[in-house]
């Protein structure tokens, strides 16, 4: 057997080990149904980062660290809108939206009239 999949079953493990304490902490909430609803969130808070911290101690776990920090680095690079900007667009599409709403409001009263009134004669009393 090589190193390498002596690391995968080990990683494998660890993975299936952060499972299990995420449903220990899962589990204990409703075990301690009677007890206080801080106490059963404590338990699911442990359970969750002891899985957490397990899991971290893996290769998978380790890339996904990287690819985390990684991520919130290109966040920092957005140039976000400014509170002017956010204001005028969303302005724009509620404009939009509102000449939409009278155009197919037209459109469908012009179609009721030509097919009701002109083509088939139902006129409304």
């Amino acid at each position: 057997m090589t190193t390498e999949n002596t690391t995968s079953i080990a990683d494998k493990a660890k993975l299936a080990l952060a499972v299990v304490l995420l449903g220990a902490g899962i589990w204990a909430y409703y075990w301690l149904g009677d007890a206080a609803l801080v106490l059963r969130l404590l338990a699911v808070a442990a359970g969750i980062a002891l899985g957490a911290a397990v899991a971290w101690l893996s290769a998978p776990g380790k890339q996904f660290l990287g690819f985390a920090l990684e991520s919130w680095t290109e966040v920092k690079k957005v140039v976000w809108p400014t509170r002017k900007e956010t204001i005028q667009t969303t302005a724009a599409v509620f404009a939009f939206v509102l000449v939409m709403a009278i155009f197919l409001w037209i459109s469908d009263k012009t179609l009721e009239w030509v097919l009701y009134d002109l083509l088939l004669g139902w006129k409304k009393t």
